[in-house]
């Protein structure tokens, strides 16, 4: 497996002095995805939790929604210049039965931006292809949901050291952190986080909230819909899309989750 950090030299330089010395970084690598030997889609991850983050990405791509529905996930091909296995290709094996929607993974081939796909079609797509759909009834205080940026901060290992990851993770509606996630792509980390919960066979994840270190973009909110999570909150700010598409699903949406002030775009906060 991949590292998570690598060092590299760096030229320190402060109001008062100037020092070389090596820096730690978060590893990006490309992961390409396979169906059955057929690529599917690549995204640049931070090594680590792969087998997570598939599971997560064939989720929100509705491909599978339970993880009887994947046989085997196994690494393969993506050789070095020494002859050594990469981990940068996994191949996956869906069981008898299982239908890949048209179209699925294609957009991650097309946008650079984590806005994903746009448009009232693209919300209209969403709502009536997850098989886990939202009723928008959720209890949530706003003490508990203060609290939650603030733990999944003190789990952050790697971004201590790098400074350069973003995290994911999942909380129980009082607060309890059931499981995080750190990636060098913010979509990334939402799969893993997402890839455990199927692993762990908790999805539908009715009664959970989301919590996302960056911002709240429509990719972010289609993940959380496929997966039936009720709440997501962000650190930063929401897109007009990531909003419509919540309003839409009956997902609560808060956004500017900071300290003990936040703003509750969709749904209701106590």
């Amino acid at each position: 497996m991949g590292r998570v950090t690598a060092r590299r030299p760096v030229v320190r330089i402060t109001a008062t002095h100037r020092n070389r010395r090596p820096d730690t970084l978060a590893v990006e690598e490309p992961l390409e995805i396979r169906l059955g030997g057929r690529a599917l889609t690549v995204t640049m991850r931070t090594p680590g939790h792969d087998v997570d983050l598939v599971h997560g990405f064939l989720l929100a791509e509705g491909i599978i929604s339970h993880r009887e529905q994947i046989t085997t996930v196994r690494y393969c091909d993506g050789v070095d210049d020494d002859g050594a296995n990469t981990y940068n290709v996994l191949d996956v094996a869906l069981a008898p039965g299982v239908v890949i929607p048209d179209g699925a993974g294609a957009r991650n081939f097309l946008t650079s931006s984590a806005c994903g796909v746009c448009g009232k079609e693209s919300l209209d797509q969403v709502r009536t292809s997850t098989r886990f759909p939202l009723d928008g009834r959720i209890e949530l205080s706003a003490d508990a949901l203060s609290a939650m940026p603030p733990a999944m901060r003190r789990r952050q290992k790697v971004f201590e050291s790098t400074g350069g990851l973003h995290a994911a993770a999942l909380f129980t509606t009082d607060g309890t952190l059931l499981e995080l996630r750190e990636d060098v792509g913010r979509h990334n980390a939402v799969d893993k986080v997402l890839g455990w919960a199927l692993s762990d066979e908790r999805v539908p994840l009715t009664g959970t909230v989301l919590i996302v270190s960056g911002r709240a973009s429509f990719e972010l909110v289609q993940k959380a819909v496929m997966a039936g999570v009720p709440a997501l909150g962000a650190v930063s700010a929401p897109s007009s899309l990531a909003v419509d598409l919540a309003a839409e699903s009956g997902l609560t949406l808060v956004g500017f989750l900071r300290d003990d002030s936040m703003n509750v775009y969709t749904g209701t906060v106590l």
